[in-house]
């Protein structure tokens, strides 16, 4: 459980663990690099302050899900009608194959949502969904980057980069964007989804891990007094500022120094903001706390929402792991949707929705945005022979679906569509760069205005691509 430490292990790997305890003066005195340009980027309104994003790694089924297509079960057992053979992974066509979930309208807004998702349904009236994303790949590793950062290839800055770059920090006592990862292992690409690229280096993604110890190495081996803590922090400052001087504009060199700085606040924060076993009872049962089958993913979830209430920017959870293994770790689906997804789901299902009502109740859903994403969808046919109807399907870049929640949006509402089986998009394409910038108009900052130079070119998290989407703004 994410809980107050007990074990104080050595701060840091190479032994000085002085650096763990060094001036907090600077850490106050830490300023956004954005700020120099905050007027320009801000429109006058801004409707959200925070952002959670919860990713699935490895392809939610939007057939299966947030995607009702009644003709899938007209069409079942048949071929796909196309001219062109479907793009697909494995290049297995199988027979189309009919949703394994039944279909409800849910809550006053009647959006069409499974039983997959039993207790994210029951939020339907506070949520918008974007029923026609679209990717450039089908393959986990660049659709993940794709996703996080708009562009196939790593060394780019992931949006919660951007957004801390944007933004700036709330709490100089925590990092502004947390990642929490799959307990099961890193998502493709690993860090490289959370990267700040090429932007300073104090915007990137911070892990916090599940167990009594987030952060590790976060505390000396060995106390010592006031006094020898002084000294050696007066020399470790000395040092600090003759060999920073030795590299000016080195960015990376700095945002080094500033982690070992904010790592003495950090040894404060950290235990209060994790210490969710302070949570009233009903909070904790609320989230699944203690069912084992939910455990994990609702001590993240929690964790998030504490998190927020704390001044961080941008929290990321992923739900799935590495791609490949047996069973899978991730949603990854080609060899059986049905038990695939309902292990998954069983996971995530409670903890998101309590998520979603806790911020509702705490008032804070009103300033948060909350994304739930995944890389890519799933075909409408089978992942198997031409002849057979198999149980697993395939990725699709070519539609999927998105579920947002929260400030600025029109509720219970749905966005795009997808062809009759759910193959490809039909109306209102939205590719990742249009949902990144309409996130950032969210939070009240314009995606054309946020800018960095690099390489000298004038960087944007939509590169040179993004509408916002106006018809699912309240």
């Amino acid at each position: 459980m994410y809980d107050s430490f007990n074990n104080r292990r050595s701060f840091l790997c190479n032994g000085s663990q002085s650096i763990a305890i060094t001036a907090l003066a600077s850490v106050l005195a830490q300023k956004s690099f954005a700020n120099d340009n905050k007027e320009k980027s801000k429109p006058k309104k801004i409707r959200a302050k925070r952002v959670i994003q919860i990713s699935l790694v490895g392809g939610l089924s939007h057939l299966d899900s947030f995607d009702y297509k009644p003709e899938l079960e007209k069409f079942h057992g048949k071929k796909l009608l196309t001219d062109k053979v479907p793009d697909t992974f494995f290049n297995q066509v199988g027979l189309i194959r009919k949703n394994d979930w039944e279909f409800k309208q849910r809550g006053n807004s009647g959006l069409y949502i499974s039983d997959l998702f039993p207790n994210i349904a029951k939020c339907a009236d506070d949520l918008t969904i974007i029923r026609s994303m679209v990717s450039d790949s089908a393959n986990h590793t660049p659709a993940l980057f794709i996703e996080n950062s708009g562009f196939n290839s790593n060394g780019f800055p992931s949006m919660g980069s951007w957004i801390s770059y944007g933004l700036g920090s709330e709490n100089a006592n925590l990092p502004v964007f947390i990642v929490l990862p799959d307990g099961r292992g890193e998502p493709n690409g690993c860090a490289s989804n959370w990267s700040n690229g090429f932007l300073p280096a104090n915007h990137q993604g911070v892990i916090f891990q599940s167990g009594n110890q987030p952060l590790k190495n976060l505390y000396p081996a060995k106390s010592r007094s006031n006094a020898e803590e002084i000294d050696s922090l007066d020399f470790l400052n000395q040092l600090n500022a003759t060999h920073l001087s030795g590299f000016p504009g080195d960015t990376n060199l700095a945002a080094r120094i500033k982690s070992h700085e904010m790592a003495a606040k950090l040894q404060l924060s950290v235990p209060e903001a994790t210490t969710i076993s302070n949570e009233p009872m009903h909070i904790q049962n609320l989230y699944g706390i203690h069912r084992p089958e939910t455990s994990v993913c609702a001590q993240k979830c929690l964790l998030a929402r504490r998190l927020l209430e704390r001044g961080v920017r941008f929290v990321q959870i992923y739900s799935g792991g590495p791609i490949a293994g047996s069973p899978r770790a991730s949603w990854d689906a080609h060899e059986n949707v049905k038990e695939n997804h309902s292990a998954e789901a069983l996971k995530i299902d409670q903890p998101v929705a309590a998520l979603i009502l806790d911020l509702k109740q705490r008032g804070m859903l009103d300033d948060t945005l909350v994304l739930f994403t995944t890389e890519f969808g799933r075909t409408p046919f089978a992942q198997s022979s031409s002849t057979t109807i198999g149980t697993g399907r395939d990725h699709n870049k070519y539609a999927f679906s998105v579920v947002m929640a929260g400030a600025g949006l029109k509720n219970g509402t749905t966005y795009g569509e997808s062809d009759p089986v759910g193959w490809k998009v039909a109306t209102n394409p939205v590719a990742w760069h249009d949902f990144h910038a309409t996130v950032l108009h969210i939070l009240g900052i314009d995606h054309e205005q946020l800018t960095f130079y690099h390489n000298g070119i004038q960087r944007r998290l939509t590169n040179v691509h993004g509408n916002i989407i106006q018809n699912i703004l309240a």
